[in-house]
């Protein structure tokens, strides 16, 4: 489907959650580089509707730019995070996703899977510098926002959505082994018919394309069992009580 009309749908969805003939006050929360780019298209077209949209960012960010005039509020939160070690996170990330050779795919995760886990260190640590910010966190509350944009690939918009009790809305939908979505939205995903993200395996899967696509599944649990457990502390730190992140 054209990313033009994803950006659409997306926006209808976003929309649902006003009243007719209402505007809401939108709160972001953004990630880098062409998910920003996308979600920027969104942000526009609700702000043509009336919409108050207010992103929330660090003084790390690279793309994300409060300086460029626009309709669209920003919200600068401090972090010790410098830009230049984010963007040397990112950069070293992007070039091997892109140049590197077509390898198996047990190969081709395992070269990529500490970088993976670097850049989502980072982000946590985004995440922890604005949710345990009290002066943020009362100054988001107190403008009462209407609900969060998130794109999941940057974790941290449902922990604002839970501490601010407001609902949230992902700019777009899949996870590594569609594990967020299975556990935290509690969407079916049965192996045996639905195929991994970049497996390159198609919904006619033969028999043993079955078992292989089980074994990615099993892949995907035990490699964000690593990443959740760093998050759960963060999540249940924030809210005060036992809340693991991936059924937050």
């Amino acid at each position: 489907m054209p990313m033009k009309w994803i950006s659409v749908l997306l926006l209808l969805q976003l929309s649902g959650h006003f009243s007719p003939g209402s505007c809401g006050k939108v709160l972001v929360w953004p990630t880098e580089y062409s998910h920003w780019i996308n979600m920027k298209t969104i942000l526009d077209a609700l702000v043509q509707r009336g919409h108050e949209v207010t992103v929330l960012t660090s003084s790390a960010s690279i793309l994300v730019d409060p300086n460029k005039p626009s309709a669209i509020q920003f919200e600068i939160f401090p972090t010790s995070l410098t830009k230049d070690d984010f963007e040397d996170i990112l950069m070293r990330l992007t070039s091997k996703w892109t140049y590197m050779p077509k390898y198996t795919f047990w190969t081709y995760f395992s070269l990529i899977q500490d970088n993976i886990l670097e850049y989502f260190d980072c982000i946590q640590k985004l995440c922890k510098d604005a949710v345990l910010n009290k002066n943020l966190m009362r100054k988001l509350q107190e403008s009462r926002f209407d609900v969060v944009l998130a794109d999941p690939s940057g974790p941290c918009g449902e922990l604002l959505a839970e501490l601010l009790k407001i609902p949230f809305v992902y700019s777009l939908r899949f996870s590594f082994g569609y594990t967020i979505e299975k556990y935290s939205g509690g969407l079916p995903f049965p192996p045996s018919y639905v195929p991994i993200v970049l497996s390159e395996l198609s919904d006619q899967m033969t028999f043993m394309e079955r078992v292989k696509n089980m074994m990615y599944v099993l892949y995907f649990d035990f490699w964000f069992q690593a990443f959740s457990e760093k998050w759960d502390q963060l999540y249940s730190e924030a809210l005060g009580k036992s809340c693991p992140y991936l059924v937050a």
